[in-house]
């Protein structure tokens, strides 16, 4: 119980005056010299306050990057912070990423001091290739894009769009950065991105291909609908922020996580009143020990109070009575 207790008190100073109700996702990945863009959620009553965007593996050590009220000595065209009243949301994007730029960041809303209300989350910055839409859909004869992305070290690197499984497949950019025959083109902007137009669309053009760089490669499922249909076969995506029960996940993760923390305090209030009256109970059963002794009972409280000490003789001075 009092391992409990200590325990819990160490928690408090995490506890925010208020509930706490500043969410974040989890895990943030982002490509070595593109951007990244988080989006912090808060309650309606946060809405007037300061938010913060900062970077630290503790709350305690956390260097501010961003503030809204603009007291910040961050560079903004590397660290920007806006704030949605209206939509309960504020908004950091962080630009020219480095892989250096890895670690925890913790978006905050200031309150005071240590009770101000925070979310963590980790932020990733690798190197290599994506895609702005992994499933991408045209209709039969009609074209699409797939738009690849990647990093800095690969801007010089051949491209290549291949049919997975089917490496004879392959298409390049080669020296001159582009490809294009009459049912696919490539063109590389040497920067961050190559597109891929596959033209005159057939049913059996649907199927997974994969965008590559350099050894890096992110693959891309394409979907065809016949001539003249809406249709397409149904494919599990990642929920949308557009779904009512995902725009208040982080929320309600946020609620559970202090729930917890509350529930601690409780039963750590709990476990300090046990213990008291187990205390007391122990007392009263010294008093029954002495009770035409209170001399007794003074010399037994006092000798709880005393330390055996040794002398310089190596000794032991025992409390006398």
């Amino acid at each position: 119980m009092q391992r409990l207790f200590i325990l819990t008190l160490s928690l408090i100073p995490w506890i925010p005056a208020v509930l706490c109700w500043v969410s974040i996702q989890k895990e943030i990945t982002g490509l070595e010299g593109g951007s990244l863009t988080v989006q912090c959620r808060y309650g309606s009553h946060h809405a007037n306050h300061v938010k913060y965007w900062c970077h630290g593996g503790t709350r305690e050590f956390c260097e501010i990057l961003a503030r809204t009220d603009g007291k910040s000595r961050a560079n903004q065209n590397k660290v920007s912070i806006s704030d949605n009243r209206d939509g309960f949301m504020f908004t950091v994007t962080m630009n020219n990423l480095k892989e250096k730029d890895s670690g925890w960041y913790w978006c905050g809303v200031e309150i005071a001091s240590w009770a101000d209300d925070l979310a963590f989350t980790q932020v990733k910055v690798i190197h290599g290739v994506s895609v702005v839409n992994s499933t991408v859909s045209g209709e039969e004869g009609s074209s699409l894009t797939v738009q690849c992305l990647y990093t800095q070290r690969f801007r010089l690197s051949e491209k290549k769009w291949c049919r997975s499984g089917d490496l004879s497949s392959c298409l390049s950019t080669g020296s001159k950065g582009s490809y294009e025959d009459g049912s696919v083109a490539i063109s590389d902007d040497r920067k961050e991105a190559f597109n891929v137009t596959l033209k005159k669309l057939q049913m059996s053009d649907a199927g997974w291909y994969s965008c590559s760089a350099g050894q890096q490669q992110v693959d891309v499922r394409v979907q065809v609908r016949p001539h003249g249909s809406t249709k397409t076969e149904p494919v599990t995506t990642p929920p949308t922020p557009s779904q009512p029960w995902y725009r208040y996940r982080y929320m309600l993760e946020s609620i559970v996580g202090c729930s917890s923390l509350l529930l601690l305090v409780g039963l750590a209030v709990l476990a300090r009143k046990i213990l008291r009256k187990k205390a007391s109970s122990r007392f009263k059963e010294t008093e029954e020990i002495f009770p035409d002794n209170p001399k007794g009972m003074r010399d037994l409280q006092r000798s709880k109070e005393h330390i055996i000490k040794f002398d310089k003789k190596g000794t032991m001075n025992l409390p006398t009575y």
